[in-house]
């Protein structure tokens, strides 16, 4: 099977072979089409409830141009199929796979040299799950989203392996579930817009220039994401911007640029629950932006970042919640032996200060002269040093 899907990635044919849309035209509605191992050729059209099974073994290729399959009717399904060569037109959004229905299941399908992979448009209750799906090898910025969901609500997304595309994306698309999908080799792992009350759990993002952004999407759900090496151009694994009254939990953010870069919540409301996550090995573990503070760090585990917690302006920080959370970089005692340090443990603006004030001073970090100048800083402080945060039960382990 493994040998069949490389050989479906990178052997395309001149030739197709038999039309596939008078087999779905033949096929009764509740009806399965089960089609014989080979190529068939695309574009092709479902209007009916039908059932298309590839068996793993049926490729269907596009002519090069448009939408190789359009999925426009409700309660049907397409599996084990092989969907090659769609058009390359951003306007156009020309896709493997286009689902403009409700209550359809794709699952089990590869989708490959395709500008966008599943376009889900205007359909509510569909399960997208075990597919795989790569994208053509162009350059960053011109690579189309493995996925895309516009204004449809109640999907699953589910166990889809995803390779060399822009982004997952989801726009005016509320209340949809995203689990345990991989992602690797892109722009943005999942870029959320105006959808609230997402569910995003037991996914994995790495090699991305950003992990998970939120843009004005209330109410998201994120548990027990894995996001690595998130690093180019800046990024952060997790973002939030103007997308308060989040639950964020249970998720590992490592060697990423930022670990999780949030604006201040317009409300108590809206201010995020950040717990028991691991921020390790990162540039920045937290990150801050804003004129006010509120949201609630509990129970997280901050290991050897470069910068545990780093923020906009003096007093930021200071105004969330720290309860509870492991630092690395903690110097204090616990000598009841009850696993909370002895001391609060705070953490102060010294020569941080320069990059609030001098931006491009971080350029600098963790040169000799400026740690230099942050430990003169320490030992008989020459300015007046702000608080960032006061955690007053650190835990020891």
């Amino acid at each position: 099977m493994r040998l069949f899907w490389l050989m479906a990635l990178f052997a395309l044919p001149g030739w197709a072979g038999e039309p596939l849309q008078p087999l779905i035209d033949a096929t009764s509605p509740g009806g399965v089409l089960q089609l014989a191992a080979g190529d068939y050729a695309g574009p092709a059209r479902v209007t009916k409830p039908i059932v298309i099974d590839g068996g793993g073994r049926a490729r269907l290729v596009g002519t090069g141009r448009g939408t190789v399959l359009a999925l426009e009717t409700n309660g049907a399904t397409v599996k084990g199929l092989v969907i090659l060569n769609g058009g390359e037109s951003h306007d156009g959004m020309d896709a493997g796979l286009l689902v403009t229905g409700n209550d359809n299941t794709i699952e089990g399908n590869t989708i490959a040299e395709v500008l966008f992979g599943i376009h889900v448009k205007g359909g509510n209750r569909n399960r997208i799950t075990g597919n795989r799906v790569v994208g053509r090898a162009l350059p960053l910025g011109q690579r189309g989203d493995a996925l895309r969901v516009w204004n449809g609500r109640d999907n699953l997304i589910a166990a889809n392996h995803i390779l060399r595309a822009r982004d997952l994306t989801f726009m005016n698309a509320p209340d949809n579930r995203v689990i345990g999908n991989y992602f690797s080799d892109g722009r943005y792992g999942l870029h959320v817009i105006f959808s609230p009350r997402l569910l995003i759990t037991d996914n994995t993002i790495e090699a991305t220039g950003t992990g998970i952004v939120a843009m004005y999407s209330p109410r998201l759900t994120v548990r027990g994401n894995r996001i690595r090496h998130v690093l180019a151009g800046g990024g952060a694994g997790l973002v939030f911007k103007d997308s308060g009254g989040a639950l964020v939990e249970h998720n590992e953010l490592v060697h990423c640029a930022v670990g999780l870069l949030a604006d201040a919540p317009l409300n108590a409301e809206l201010a995020l629950t950040i717990r028991a996550n691991r921020f390790a090995h990162n540039f920045i573990g937290l990150s801050f932006y804003g004129e006010q503070g509120g949201h609630k760090i509990l129970a997280n585990r901050f290991e050897d970042n470069l910068t545990q917690v780093f923020v906009s302006a003096p007093g930021v920080g200071e105004a969330n919640v720290w309860e509870g959370n492991y630092w690395s970089d903690y110097q204090g005692f616990d000598r009841d032996a009850d696993g909370v340090g002895d001391t609060p443990h705070e953490v102060w603006l010294y020569t941080d200060r320069l990059w609030l004030e001098l931006p491009k001073a971080k350029f600098f970090t963790n040169a000799p002269a400026l740690e230099l100048l942050d430990f003169l800083e320490r030992l008989a402080p020459f300015s007046q040093p702000s608080r960032i945060l006061r955690d007053p039960k650190p835990r020891m382990r």
